[in-house]
């Protein structure tokens, strides 16, 4: 392999059922910046079928050039489908840098376009950035269930490849900066897929996308019970606002996993985040410490997250909210 003739920054645009991932133009804003310390290139990647609508979304959101793959193979993700074209454009066009999402379908396929391509890949980023001299990637993670963050390069083999957490980056404000489509042709087949689709099922959650609240009132193991929770969820309500959880939450069925908050859920960065119960770990904190103001209310005077609180209550949870709730309803009422 010679590096030298792999050069650019692609990002994989995710889209299901037609509709552009949040993800997809998140990783674009910050492969911007990795794309102009390098001074390459940055091209979106768009896989699926009749699809054509969302280039525009892509080029006024920081890319380049937006590579577009139409095919009725395509529709519906599929590993096989997705990762040989992938792969075959890559050998062609030899990129430096290739972002994927870490969804569903980014941690299915990241790491099978890695192998086919015999190359490394970080997982579940939350940091990048380039190396100065020879341009390597910098991809950084947790690690150790979290307790430590560390910072990955692949200096040997390309392209470099990382799936990125949704949340954690910004995407860009629109510009109206030109950019370039290709409507490229591939050579998929069915006999290439060895799955067919035969009906997809939506399961039928009413869940709210807690990286997209306002307001969030998180609770923690010092909650206590099931029926303390509930108090959240009435402040949130008055609040206009969203529930979500720590781990021990989580684990304790308190709340559905979809609502985790923290570096084994979801980045959030509201303009209120309400920790009740809540130590303040570094796997919790690293999900909502971007958030505008921090309300910690918590037993321990010096737990951890009284220490990283805008404000800071020392009390019982189940004692402070109801109190919270009745001073949020008087406001409301007043108004």
């Amino acid at each position: 392999m010679n590096i030298a003739d792999y050069n650019g920054v692609w990002v994989f645009a995710e889209q299901r059922g037609g509709e552009l991932q949040k993800v997809s133009l998140e990783i674009l804003g910050e492969g911007r910046k990795i794309a102009d310390k390098l001074g390459v290139k940055l091209t979106a990647l768009l896989l699926g079928d009749n699809v054509k609508a969302l280039i525009e979304d892509l080029g006024t959101h920081g890319a380049d050039e937006v590579l577009v793959v139409e095919s009725e193979l395509l529709k519906n993700y599929t590993t096989d489908g997705y990762t040989k074209v992938i792969c075959d454009l890559a050998r062609e066009r030899k990129p430096g840098i290739l972002f994927i999402g870490a969804t569903f379908i980014g941690r299915d396929l990241g790491p099978r376009v890695a192998a086919r391509l015999s190359t490394g890949l970080t997982a579940d980023c939350t940091g990048l950035d380039v190396e100065g001299e020879h341009g390597d990637l910098l991809a950084t993670r947790p690690a150790f269930g979290g307790n430590l963050m560390a910072t990955i390069a692949c200096p040997d083999h390309r392209p470099q490849m990382a799936t990125i957490r949704p949340g954690v980056f910004t995407k860009l404000p629109k510009s109206e900066a030109e950019f370039v489509t290709e409507i490229v042709e591939v050579n998929l087949v069915d006999s290439d897929i060895r799955t067919k689709i035969i009906e997809i099922v939506k399961e039928n959650k009413d869940i709210v996308d807690i990286g997209e609240a306002n307001i969030i009132v998180s609770g923690g193991r010092g909650v206590s019970t099931k029926e303390n929770f509930e108090l959240l969820d009435e402040l949130a309500e008055v609040l206009g606002g969203t529930v979500a959880g720590s781990r021990a939450a989580i684990d304790n069925g308190w709340i559905d996993k979809a609502y985790q908050v923290g570096q084994t859920g979801k980045t959030v960065r509201p303009n209120i985040y309400i920790a009740c119960g809540i130590s303040g770990a570094i796997q919790h904190v690293a999900g909502m410490q971007d958030a505008d103001m921090i309300i910690a209310i918590n037993k321990d005077a010096g737990a951890p997250i009284m220490k990283i609180a805008d404000y800071a209550i020392v009390g019982d949870v189940a004692k402070v909210l109801p109190e919270m709730i009745s001073q949020a309803k008087a406001m409301k009422d007043a108004e």
